[in-house]
């Protein structure tokens, strides 16, 4: 069987909260376009990041990549900042 390597996601946000251990909250804002009214709006979702060095902090800007599930709500790991 041939083993195709899957794309993961990358995204880009701000660090919204650093008080778990190992794990930051990350922000990502994104624009939408209204469908009927062609207006553009932002939304914003954040996810639960895997950073076991504990070397981000509320404000920075970060790139985070999907992995595998390490626990209930971290399927993020940080990749650079």
């Amino acid at each position: 069987m041939d083993q195709t390597k899957v794309k993961k996601r990358i995204l880009s946000g701000i660090v919204v909260s650093d008080k778990m251990d190992k794990t930051i909250v990350v922000r990502v804002d994104r624009t939408k376009v209204h469908p009927l009214y062609h207006r553009r709006y932002h939304v914003s979702k954040t996810y639960h990041v895997h950073d076991p060095e504990k070397s981000f902090h509320v404000g920075d800007r970060v790139e985070i990549q999907e992995i595998r599930p390490l626990s209930r709500t971290i399927r993020w790991q940080v990749i650079k900042k």
